[in-house]
């Protein structure tokens, strides 16, 4: 990988990594096609450039890190909480996961069947309870938890998963949105840590590949702070209708692509 096409990668996972259109996707295609999508350093790229992005989430969400007072505590409880599906999850079937990175034909089934369902699913939950963080409870964020771990499997996009877990578990668009970036925090954090522990000897190796991450997490990081403020306004007023159109669209591309012929393999 050279300094081009980790900048082209990190403004792919800038784009892509709050919207309901699975950011790992689009990398797994994006590496394919710019022939590199099974070097060892590309996949470990795909995922540590991902601490750029939920850094965005801190910057813009500041005041939900960092003022500390009597919620805060219940706030942090809640990630912890979430997060422990995908966490144990991850742990157990992390080959396998890894095994999925490199199939952009699991890609394009995934972001097909997901897109089909955002054309239904704000008319699945159209009587909110929760409108507020702090009316999620304990319960109620680990049932979200469970959903989140579905993006397991690559095109299925782990902001659509939370964010549909939140919906149906009462949650408004707005809230079930901020709550799937909130997770994602420590979501993204412990796979980047995982996988930078796994990829050490790799990167103590070829201290060149240091330089390339630095310079696709600064990418992900600015391109994510204007994902986020646009994928909040596109909720707000259209729903997810309109990512369910672009779903279809890109995983039938994909799908049509390899069954031609073309190859998406590398």
């Amino acid at each position: 990988m050279n300094v081009f096409q980790a900048i082209i990668i990190a403004i792919v996972e800038g784009l892509t990594e709050f919207l309901p259109i699975s950011s790992t996707g689009h990398m797994i295609i994006v590496s394919a096609l710019l022939g590199i999508g099974k070097d060892e350093f590309t996949k470990l790229f795909e995922v540590v450039i991902q601490l750029g992005a939920i850094l965005a989430v801190v910057v813009l969400y500041w005041r939900k890190f960092f003022v500390f007072d009597k919620n805060r505590f219940v706030f942090y409880l809640k990630l912890v909480v979430a997060v422990i599906p995908a966490l144990i999850l991850g742990y157990l079937f992390s080959d396998k996961i890894d095994q999925l990175l490199e199939s952009p034909l699991t890609v394009g089934i995934t972001l097909l069947l997901g897109g089909i369902i955002l054309l239904f699913v704000d008319n699945w939950f159209q009587h909110p309870k929760i409108d507020t963080e702090e009316k999620i409870d304990i319960f109620t964020a680990l049932r979200i938890g469970f959903y989140q771990c579905l993006a397991m499997i690559p095109g299925t996009s782990r902001s659509a998963a939370s964010i549909i877990g939140g919906m149906q578990q009462k949650l408004t668009r707005n809230v079930a949105a901020e709550f799937s970036f909130f997770l994602a925090v420590p979501t993204m954090a412990a796979a980047t840590g995982y996988k930078l522990l796994k990829g050490k000897d790799l990167l103590l190796a070829h201290p060149e590949n240091l330089k390339i991450l630095l310079i696709g997490n600064i990418v992900a990081f600015v391109v994510a702070l204007l994902a986020i403020r646009f994928f909040i306004g596109t909720v707000k007023r259209f729903g997810f209708k309109m990512w369910g159109y672009y779903r279809i669209i890109v995983g039938l591309i994909i799908i049509i692509a390899i069954l031609t012929g073309y190859n998406l393999e590398v």
